[in-house]
């Protein structure tokens, strides 16, 4: 029996093991990456230089932003370099940075959007209140408890990853360092890691999503309120691409973590967790510019300005 600290790395298994296959898979994932990282870049610098885009709503945006440019890049580098490598290594210290950031992550990420419905709820639901209730240092205490709390929930869980043996298996059926595959493959200290790790998901998502889901019933009571037509359209389409953001985040997370890691699920989440860490990261920036009309208008203005510039 080994370890963690009698481990000196592990073994990728990766997406595939045909050749063929991952050249592709290296030029794809590696556009996806790019796209990622200059879109949700891109994303921050329109907020930051747009003055029309100085709300609480964008605030959070640009958060969630720079969080998915480090969920895509805690992940991606090292799937991209194994990609190209005979040798499909990660050191015990770089899979459990990995896992603890990874984690990490997550939490922020599913509480930036529990926050940034209650923000919807706050401009729907009292649009008069919305400027005081909201002003930017209670934007500032809403946006550093995600930071906070994620960063503590990784740090025990990662604590007990530390906690797993191994019995000379050190091959993880992955692309990355992730807590099923690790349960999967351990033969001692999985009880309380899988235990802890199905608890604590369970909560923390059952909690945020609870926050989303009651915000979302108050903006529809004050949605169905409105007297105007022209009210309702707004209020649906500031609230469409956050929603759609939502659902697939979530959606992924639970069909991901909330089951119990054997073979099949292991083989699964494998397939789903392509979705989660590079497509989604990558989609979030297009949802909240495409489905937004205060995004758009920002851009025009930016292109504009630098057209006449030039």
């Amino acid at each position: 029996m080994l370890n963690f600290t009698d481990v000196t790395e592990f073994i990728l298994l990766g997406l595939t093991s045909r050749q063929e296959w991952q050249v592709l898979f290296f030029i794809i994932f590696l556009v996806v990456y790019i796209v990622t990282v200059v879109g949700n870049i891109g994303m921050i610098a329109l907020i930051k230089v747009s003055p029309q885009l100085n709300s609480p709503m964008y605030f959070f945006l640009s958060h969630l932003s720079f969080v998915d440019v480090w969920f895509s890049s805690n992940v991606t580098p090292k799937m991209l370099e194994n990609l190209l490598s005979e040798t499909k290594t990660i050191s015990y210290a770089g899979c459990l940075v990995q896992c603890f950031f990874f984690i990490a992550l997550v939490h922020v990420e599913v509480f930036i959007l529990a926050v940034m419905a209650f923000d919807r709820y706050m401009a729907i639901g009292k649009p008069l209140l919305y400027s005081s209730k909201m002003s930017r240092a209670v934007c500032v205490r809403l946006i550093s408890f995600p930071y906070i709390y994620g960063f503590l929930t990784s740090l025990a869980a990662t604590l007990w990853t530390y906690g797993l043996s191994f019995c000379g298996n050190i091959e993880i059926n992955h692309f990355y360092c992730a807590d099923p595959p690790l349960i999967k493959m351990a033969c001692a200290g999985t009880s309380v890691k899988e235990y802890t790790m199905t608890i604590l998901g369970g909560i923390n998502v059952t909690y945020s999503l609870t926050v989303v889901i009651i915000s979302y019933l108050f903006i529809l009571i004050s949605i169905l309120r409105m007297h105007s037509a022209e009210g309702r359209r707004k209020a649906f389409s500031t609230c469409g691409s956050h929603l759609t953001a939502v659902v697939i985040f979530y959606g992924t997370l639970m069909f991901m973590y909330l089951r119990r890691p054997t073979e099949e699920s292991v083989e699964q989440g494998k397939m789903v967790a392509v979705f989660y860490t590079t497509v989604i990261p990558m989609l979030n920036p297009m949802i909240y510019s495409l489905r937004n009309k205060g995004v758009k208008e920002a851009m025009s203005k930016v292109i504009s300005r630098t057209c006449i510039t030039k």
